[in-house]
């Protein structure tokens, strides 16, 4: 990934453990979806949070890379993700081969829009 400034701030736990770039969390640990906070100073504005593997099935044959795991739209400014609209499901990670890299990125909306879930979870692309 480029290197790049980020204009919000973006919080991403799973139960009390805080993700960080880079931390080793276990499969077991991640089953449900994280509690993910948005900073932000202005409600109006809005994100769109999406999740994706880009080691499945595996890191030395990654065919289905990037795997989406979750979408989450319209999440207003200075709150979670929990009050946005859930476009895909969370599907909890199982990484099967070797030890997988997950992605949250999140995307500032120019304004709210009706936005459709794609069609595979398989080679999706942000």
């Amino acid at each position: 990934v480029d290197m790049f400034m980020p204009s919000v701030n973006l919080t991403v736990a799973y139960g009390s453990r805080q993700v960080n770039n880079g931390c080793e969390i276990k499969p077991s640990a991640i089953s449900s979806a994280p509690r993910v906070e948005v900073g932000g100073d202005d409600l109006r504005t809005c994100f769109t949070l999406v999740m994706t593997d880009p080691d499945a099935p595996s890191p030395s044959d990654p065919t289905l890379r990037e795997y989406l795991h979750w979408i989450v739209t319209d999440i207003p400014a200075t709150t979670a993700a929990s009050f946005g609209r859930e476009l895909m499901r969370y599907e909890a990670p199982r990484p099967t081969i070797g030890i997988h890299r997950y992605v949250f990125t999140l995307f500032k909306q120019m304004a709210r829009e009706t936005v459709y879930p794609p069609q595979s979870r398989v080679n999706f692309s942000t």
